[in-house]
């Protein structure tokens, strides 16, 4: 595990003194490196010192990865590192919603690795299973999700504002305030986020979209680093008007 001592002056957007917050991009199933990033954050914590700590985590926790069950535990069993613990909803708890709340969705979700999770829960779906099939595997994941799992899923918040800072997992409507903006765009949207140049009037810190290292842009801060098939999970931290990264794997 290394950790990226990038220092980047981030001008007036300042966060209140003493207050840092430690923003953690998308998991995917990946236990192995939501520990190593602990550690990083347990060091950087113990070096900063800061007054008032906060640890953002930007959503998808689940699927591809092959331990999906085991992050989501850890998430909901373990005390934060920081003095609170946020977690977000991703377009991938979205559609696990989907499906609990009824079939049609579940095909696309296994498209989009839901298979994964289904096997950290001890359910395997064959390659191109019928459809009696895939209901009988929907009735068993329904029996098996635990309750504190479920109520986990139902109960993330879609975004959170620290600062000039607003924290989502996917991004924004350009030219919407933030208190209009369609709950779906907020997990799933790409496009005409990714490319616009607006002040959304908040530095919107997202993941959702990989790419190869942080992506810091005047409106926006993307910290997915793809991390289940890179090995590359990233941290922002934000203290008062710096920021800087830490992130596991190769560099």
């Amino acid at each position: 595990m290394s950790a990226v001592a990038s220092q980047d002056e981030g001008g007036p957007s300042a966060l209140p003194d003493g207050l840092a917050v430690y923003a953690i991009g998308d998991l995917h199933g990946r236990l192995d490196l939501l520990r190593e990033m602990e550690a990083l954050i347990r060091a950087d914590l113990a070096r900063s010192r800061p007054k008032k700590s906060v640890e953002i985590f930007l959503g998808d926790y689940i699927d591809r990865g092959p331990r999906s069950r085991e992050v989501v535990e850890r998430l909901i069993g373990t005390a934060p590192l920081a003095d609170k613990r946020i977690c977000l909803m991703g377009n991938h708890e979205d559609m696990l919603l989907g499906v609990l709340a009824e079939p049609d969705g579940f095909v696309n979700w296994l498209h989009n690795g839901g298979d994964a999770t289904l096997a950290s829960y001890g359910l395997n779906v064959r390659p191109f299973a019928a459809k009696t099939e895939l209901a009988r595997i929907r009735t068993l994941l329904l029996e098996r999700l635990a309750p504190n799992h479920r109520a986990f899923f139902e109960g993330l918040p879609r975004w959170v504002e620290f600062g000039p800072y607003l924290f989502v997992h996917a991004g924004i409507r350009p030219g919407r305030a933030i208190a209009e903006q369609d709950p779906e765009d907020l997990v799933w949207i790409r496009e005409p986020f990714l490319l616009s140049d607006e002040d959304f009037g908040r530095i919107v810190v997202h993941g959702h979209t990989p790419v190869d290292r942080p992506e810091v842009r005047r409106n926006r801060i993307n910290i997915d680093t793809g991390a289940f098939f890179t090995g590359r999970l990233t941290c922002l931290v934000l203290e008062q008007s710096t920021r800087r990264f830490l992130q596991t794997g190769p560099q």
